[in-house]
């Protein structure tokens, strides 16, 4: 094999796989680091917003990048809106409670899809797409723009947490909500723009997954398991770390094939998880331990 062929063939699909796994793995660790519980039905909910996007592209004809902000911010009022219903009474309960509830949400967002949309593969647009060849690298326009964008998103992430007041607040409350609610941090609000940014980010990741594949009603179950475990190796709670942690298990699922069959390619997530927890349960860049 060359090395045109590899980077074409294996890094380059990994690198936009890695993106994809990254977003939903941020959705994760901001979960877990601000609200401090590992949120089962992320996936559904990244599956929700994919659909939501073919709803509009069905319902108005508008291209489905244009479609994307408006599914973005629709999924963002479901997050919302599932805090308040299931998760909101259980917050000063037993954590292992709200991740069970959050099993439940997932099925639940699952059912809906598949009754609205049913369990049959669908894409955005019909058609081959031929890729562009820069230098020799074979690359289509929605894999350059799916990695633009997710870019885009995690640096206005990045400025947001690290310049603004109520990104300081969620950087607050992530270390110590007590201490948070006692300096005046309205914990309330903060939860609810939380829930937002993992909604907003959550429907962009189930977006790029469904226009570089097809949509499926399961895609986002399938894709739990690669964005936990690119949480855990970066770090649970370091959106720097779930972008690093995306990125090497989105390569590695993509480089595994040169060894191994295509079907073990969710088993390496997997051993990827478990040795990661057993050598060095805080991450590469040290999160908080799950």
């Amino acid at each position: 094999m060359d090395l045109l062929s590899f980077l074409n063939f294996y890094l380059v699909p990994g690198i936009v796989l890695g993106s994809i796994y990254a977003l939903g793995a941020i959705g994760i660790t901001l979960v877990f680091g601000v609200l401090r519980f590992a949120h089962l039905a992320h996936g559904d909910m990244a599956t929700m917003g994919a659909f939501l996007v073919l709803a509009l592209v069905a319902g108005t004809g508008m291209n489905p990048w244009l479609a994307l902000p408006f599914a973005m911010i629709a999924t963002a009022g479901i997050a919302v809106g599932l805090h308040w219903l299931f998760y909101e009474h259980l917050r000063r309960r037993s954590a292992i409670l709200t991740v069970i509830a959050s099993l439940g949400v997932a099925l639940m967002l699952r059912a809906i899809v598949q009754v609205v949309w049913g369990v049959d593969s669908l894409t955005y647009v019909g058609g081959i797409v031929r890729p562009e060849s820069y230098f020799g690298i074979r690359i289509k326009d929605r894999e350059f723009w799916t990695l633009a964008a997710t870019v885009v998103l995690v640096v206005a992430l990045m400025l947001f947490l690290g310049y603004t007041r109520w990104g300081k607040a969620m950087r607050a409350m992530s270390d110590n909500p007590d201490l948070a609610q006692l300096s005046g941090i309205d914990t309330r609000l903060t939860t609810i723009l939380t829930w937002t940014i993992i909604g907003l980010l959550g429907a962009a990741a189930g977006f790029f997954l469904g226009i570089n594949t097809e949509l499926k009603s399961l895609m986002g179950w399938y894709m739990l398991l690669p964005m936990f475990a690119a949480a855990i190796l970066g770090g649970v709670g370091r959106v720097e770390g779930a972008v690093l942690g995306g990125m090497i298990i989105g390569i590695a699922e993509e480089c595994s094939v040169i060894f191994l069959p295509s079907e073990y390619k969710s088993a390496l997530a997997f051993a990827v998880l478990l040795i990661m927890l057993a050598l060095r349960p805080t991450g590469l860049l040290r999160g908080k331990v799950l």
